[in-house]
């Protein structure tokens, strides 16, 4: 078989295996028709889950949507996502929730007093029908700490307006929120240049 005999007999079998995965993705396609307001979360130890929601909160602006966030535990240090998106006061409501990592506060009762402040901004977000998402950033390290009870923070999740989308993220999410989302991801550590002794660097981890 020549070269390009052995070319074209790669395309034809590419052709065939995409045609056989078409009509399976259409048929998932198919029974997927419904819309409703999701609760996605982003959980584990690796890095990204933040970057997510933040891109989710630039996506539904895209679409025209309004956005709400409520930045729990982080709040000693600027970040990045706080410093642009309050560049649209009338798009996005923003609310810093932390005084910075639970190792750095060591004050477990301010910590929770912030986390308390900072679900009342959410719970008024969670309730506001004019917010097509809502972006609860760390929420999962508050509920790791017992800083919020998690049955009444899924009773306000429940409570929302139906259309209403809820991003949530920060590591050991518990499993009574997993059980209650919609969509979950975990991240993974493969490599990190943190190991490599490369600090956390601006535009990059905050």
């Amino acid at each position: 078989m020549t070269e390009e005999n052995k070319g074209d007999d790669i395309n034809e079998r590419h052709k065939a295996r995409m045609q056989r995965k078409k009509v399976v993705v259409d048929q998932k396609m198919e029974n997927a028709q419904r819309d409703a307001g999701l609760i996605i979360v982003t959980t584990g130890n690796g890095k990204g889950k933040s970057s997510s929601g933040f891109g989710m909160v630039a996506r539904a602006l895209g679409h025209g949507m309004k956005v709400g966030v409520v930045q729990f535990i982080k709040g000693a240090i600027p970040t990045g996502e706080e410093q642009f998106f309050r560049r649209f006061p009338n798009e996005v409501e923003f609310h810093i929730a932390g005084d910075g990592y639970t190792w750095e506060t060591q004050d477990r009762e301010r910590d929770i007093r912030k986390a308390e402040a900072g679900w009342d901004h959410a719970r008024r977000m969670l309730a506001d029908p004019g917010l097509g998402l809502v972006l609860l950033d760390e929420l999962n390290i508050v509920l790791k700490h017992h800083y919020l009870d998690v049955q009444k923070v899924l009773a306000d999740l429940r409570a929302r307006p139906p259309m209403q989308h809820v991003v949530i993220t920060g590591r050991a999410a518990p499993p009574a929120l997993i059980e209650a989302s919609d969509t979950v991801t975990e991240m993974t550590v493969v490599k990190h240049a943190f190991q490599q002794g490369i600090r956390a660097q601006k535009g990059v981890e905050w």
